[in-house]
């Protein structure tokens, strides 16, 4: 978020950053893995995250963003777009704005960086491509509502140019290999002499989609961003629905087998209900 000069003067918030009320988290173990290493752990759900981010660009979906700024409780400001993702009838990825009211933010203003992290980095994927750029450490094991999960901090090795990355904690469920939960924040904050763009900690949720992917579901982001000039409190929701595979002649691959349309897996991938 980019601070504005004609801001107004905000009282300090202090940070309130948590999951309570979505879900559920026991404490976390640190015993290591059994039957599995963290190394084998990482590269197999990183190939899942190959296979969930192909796929995520074959279906449609609508999302909605609203951010806020606030004075306690009161909101002082916000920001809101929802738009429907869809293809045209080449597969072209096309965002169709369905309500966009008018911004009323007058202490932060959203930067292209901002609207960067919205589409591509709340949303983060940790490919196996994109494993070398960065230190993943297993941190232990913790139950999330029902799914046991291996836990690991991730974060860059090192900032390149101005490309944008994710540092935080991510949640791996023990059973499918796949990413349920990421909590962290975009990096790096930008600080320069008459710019700073500083982004917000925040948490994602994913829920499961025609019985194989984990696609994103819910973002929460509240937060105080330590402007120069001013402390800013804002929140931040970003919300994932109507899933709906697009009907092209693309082929989608679970663990290496071809996806029916629906979400109908191959007969020895089906599960017992």
């Amino acid at each position: 978020m980019r601070y504005t000069r004609f801001a107004l003067a905000v009282m300090t918030a202090a940070l309130c950053f948590t999951s309570a009320g979505f879900s559920q988290e026991s404490q976390l173990s640190t015993d290591p893995p059994k039957g599995i290493t963290s190394d084998e752990i990482v590269k197999k759900f990183a190939a899942k995250e190959e296979e969930f981010k192909q796929a995520r660009d074959n279906y449609t979906f609508r999302q909605d963003v609203r951010v806020q700024t606030l004075d306690g409780k009161t909101v002082t400001g916000e920001y809101r777009e929802v738009f429907d993702v869809t293809y045209d009838n080449q597969g072209r990825h096309l965002e169709n704005v369905v309500f966009a009211p008018q911004n009323t933010l007058n202490e932060i203003m959203m930067s292209p960086e901002d609207l960067q992290d919205i589409r591509h980095l709340l949303p983060f994927v940790l490919t196996s491509e994109e494993i070398p750029e960065y230190d993943i450490l297993y941190v232990g094991q913790q139950q999330e509502d029902e799914l046991h999960c291996y836990v690991f901090d991730v974060a860059p090795k090192k900032i390149d140019g101005k490309k944008r990355y994710f540092q935080g904690r991510i949640w791996v469920d023990d059973k499918d290999l796949q990413v349920v939960k990421t909590s962290g924040k975009t990096v790096p904050d930008i600080r320069k002499k008459n710019n700073e763009n500083l982004f917000p900690k925040f948490s994602t949720w994913r829920e499961q989609v025609d019985g194989q992917y984990w696609f994103p579901a819910y973002t929460m982001a509240d937060d105080t961003l330590h402007f120069k000039m001013n402390d800013v409190h804002i929140r931040e929701i970003v919300k994932y629905t109507d899933y709906q595979r697009f009907g092209s002649k693309v082929k989608i691959t679970y663990e290496g087998k071809e996806v029916e349309k629906g979400g109908k897996q191959p007969e020895d991938q089906q599960k017992p209900q």
